[in-house]
Formats: structure tokens, sequence, C-alpha cells
């Protein structure tokens, strides 16, 4: 589980964000890298999570099938 803490924020700002139309393209109605970030004061888990998609519980369960995350990489060779 993740979560993320918003800032307070005036109408004002709240009005700007939605007319971006950033809050319409992503899921959760913002970005970690798009103009919704200054408003996230905190992230309290993974933020790989956050993005869509937990890259160390992958890992961990590509391992448990005995898969090594690398070789899903392009070009990846097994040593």
């Amino acid at each position: 589980v993740t979560q993320v803490k918003f800032a307070l924020v005036s109408d004002r700002q709240i009005k700007a964000y939605i007319a971006t139309g950033e809050p319409m393209n992503c899921a959760g109605c913002f970005t970690l890298e798009g103009q919704g970030s200054p408003f996230i004061e905190a992230i309290n888990g993974c933020y790989t999570n956050v993005l869509g998609l937990s890259m160390p519980l992958l890992r961990q369960m590509l391992a448990t099938l005995g898969y090594d995350i690398i070789s899903l990489w392009a070009g990846a060779h097994s040593s």
C-alpha cells in the first residue's frame, strides 16, 4: 500500500490544475512528474507503485517464479 499526501491547495490552484487537462489524462488525476507534483507533500511507501507498478514487488514476484528481472531487459544475457 502506498499513501500520497497532498498539500492544501486553493480553489484557484485546483481550477488552474484542472484547466491544464492533466488530471483527465492519468489514473488518480495526477502524475509524479507532471504539473500536479508541486501539490504532493509526501509519499509513504513505494513511489513506483504510484507510477502504476511496484518494481520491487515485481522483482520479488518474478524471483518467486524463477526469473531474474534483468531477463526482461532488451539485450540481456544470462550468466
